[in-house]
């Protein structure tokens, strides 16, 4: 595997033959097959465990090594240094998340944490990405559930946009702009799915998909894996479970992705001295990309979405949906 920059978009992108895992007997994320692999965590430490992290059986990313950049003429690539776990997020196989318990999501939300703060303090990964496929138009690799944890040498395009537009947000205004949308979100109601807590599900302004929905701390917080203190992680496991539940009434398959800040120990490139505001302009955030139909997952002229349900009426339609039903 080896990484390639694009010198337009300034994307990443992960080159390189994948191996065939093939066609198993037995689920590989079965406890039986994974009780006899290396565990990164398991969770309870001692006695059975309930979640579980194990290296993926074909990273994207090896730990080995220095990434080696290089120029290739006006071009720029390096070797995919980095880390890819799977995380098991129960012991059954026929489970899905959305049927978990409020404790069992929490479970999983804390190791999730453990994992984003034990790989940054590897100072060469700049940045930390939580994300579950589920369903195989949105390239679920195994039928059991789980999600996928990868440490990279880089910061994804998605987030440098991000993490951008947050900086500029603060230093025209001294406010998150997250911050300032939960706010204004919470005055209308009319896109505000559901709410535990202090925590909120609801439909953006301009969803890029028909469903889309961001899970938010109304408190501001730059890491997901510090917790402020006194919040109750059981109200967004809670919410969490709530709000999975009401899209599989939509559709079976979506992408969920953890937002939350790159690695300040990584002192090279795009974030040397940059982010001095970073814990003050960014907040983490849970993205929820339904795929419902092929045309509104697809886009045009760089990630011009198109949308075929209006926000709105998604947030109304989803609040509609009784998850507990």
């Amino acid at each position: 595997m080896e990484l390639r920059k694009d010198p337009i978009t300034q994307s990443w992108v992960v080159l390189g033959q994948r191996e065939s895992l093939g066609e198993a007997q037995q689920c590989p994320l079965d406890p039986e097959v994974v009780d006899q692999l290396p565990a990164i965590v398991s969770f309870p430490a001692e006695g059975t465990w309930q979640v579980r992290v194990i290296p993926h059986p074909d990273p994207l990313y090896k730990i080995e090594g220095e990434p080696g950049r290089v120029a290739e003429g006006m071009y720029d690539k390096m070797g995919a240094t980095g880390a890819h776990e799977v995380v098991i997020e129960t012991r059954q196989h026929d489970k899905r998340m959305s049927q978990f318990t409020d404790e069992e999501i929490e479970r999983v939300l804390s190791v999730w944490g453990a994992r984003i703060t034990d790989l940054k303090k590897d100072s060469r990964f700049k940045y930390v990405s939580i994300f579950k496929n589920q369903g195989g138009v949105a390239g679920e690799e195994f039928a059991h559930a789980h999600s996928q944890i990868t440490a990279t040498i880089f910061v994804p395009r998605r987030l440098k946009y991000e993490l951008s537009a947050s900086h500029e947000w603060y230093k025209e205004k001294e406010r998150c702009i997250f911050c300032d949308m939960v706010r204004q979100e919470e005055k209308l109601g009319k896109r505000i799915v559901d709410v535990q807590g202090e925590y909120y599900a609801l439909c953006p302004y301009a969803s890029r998909v028909p469903y889309e929905m961001w899970v938010m701390h109304r408190r501001h917080n730059h890491l997901f894996e510090q917790p402020r203190a006194g919040s109750n992680r059981r109200h967004l496991a809670a919410l969490l479970g709530r709000a999975l539940r009401r899209l599989e009434k939509v559709t079976p398959a979506f992408h969920l992705v953890v937002h939350t800040s790159p690695n300040t120990r990584s002192k090279k490139g795009e974030l040397a001295g940059y982010w001095k505001t970073l814990a003050d302009d960014y907040h983490w955030h849970i993205e929820l990309m339904p795929i419902v139909e092929t045309r509104s997952k697809s886009y045009s002229i760089k990630e011009v979405y198109f949308n075929a349900a209006l926000p709105e009426q998604a947030a109304e339609q989803l609040r509609a949906i009784d998850p507990n039903s």
